[in-house]
């Protein structure tokens, strides 16, 4: 259904980022590609490590991050 589909997620930074995780996890099981955009405060409340893992991709999360 999804395959193939890229998607960007932005997280902010409130209780309800919890279920942003759980949203990655269903997106990615129906094959789209999640890319993941977290704010300082999203931090707060679930590590960058989190949404790295479920979205098999690099979570940006400063606006001037460095590419590889």
């Amino acid at each position: 259904m999804l395959k193939d589909k890229k998607i960007v997620l932005g997280v902010s930074g409130g209780i309800a980022v919890y279920k942003a995780c759980d949203l990655v996890s269903r997106l990615k099981k129906r094959g789209a590609q999640v890319r993941v955009v977290m704010t300082e405060n999203a931090m707060k409340f679930v590590p960058k490590l989190t949404f790295a893992t479920l979205s098999a991709n690099p979570v940006m999360s400063d606006t001037f991050q460095e590419r590889n």
